[in-house]
């Protein structure tokens, strides 16, 4: 069995607050999606001067939307139990966080939850607390990672850290 390569991408700006979400998604092979000319999928970014329709009928959408300028930097996997059974073959994401949104959004690692190799419902903030009472970043994390003892390495590029996150002791 082929197994599939997992991404996380920081889509476009300056569309709105509410485009173009960020997304986790399989690479598969020769396959568009749709930069510069179109994002998810086929719906067609005008500020692309020429257009491209040829590419933008090419476009294929990705496979899971994360939200609009949460800024998802960073994707890992956990492939044992050390989280419990819950998050084993599940996506953790490490979102950097908006810059020009009216409302801030990512500022987190998320947990996206997999079956046979799919997103199999909705995402589960893990890791927060990132944001001050006035909306200010603490931090901003960016790549995640598992050290191989059962830890959750995040990188935080504000607070000049990388957090080691565990399971509660039972």
């Amino acid at each position: 069995m082929r197994r599939h390569q997992w991404v996380a991408v920081n889509e476009r700006d300056e569309l709105g607050n509410e485009l173009v979400p960020d997304y986790i998604t399989s690479v598969k092979e020769g396959a568009f999606y749709g930069w510069p000319y179109s994002y998810w999928g086929q719906h067609v970014d005008v500020r692309m001067k020429p257009a491209n329709p040829e590419r933008v009928a090419a476009a294929i959408a990705p496979d899971y939307a994360l939200g609009a300028h949460t800024a998802s930097l960073g994707l890992a996997f956990c492939t044992d139990d050390a989280f419990g059974a819950h998050y084993r073959h599940g996506a953790f994401v490490g979102q950097h966080g908006s810059w020009n949104r009216s409302r801030p959004s990512g500022y987190q690692v998320l947990f996206v939850p997999f079956a046979d190799g799919k997103p199999s419902g909705s995402p589960e903030p893990v890791l927060t607390g990132f944001l001050d009472d006035e909306g200010q970043a603490r931090g901003r994390l960016v790549g995640v990672a598992f050290d191989g003892r059962g830890g959750l390495l995040v990188a935080d590029d504000v607070g000049g850290r990388v957090w080691r996150v565990t399971p509660a002791s039972k």
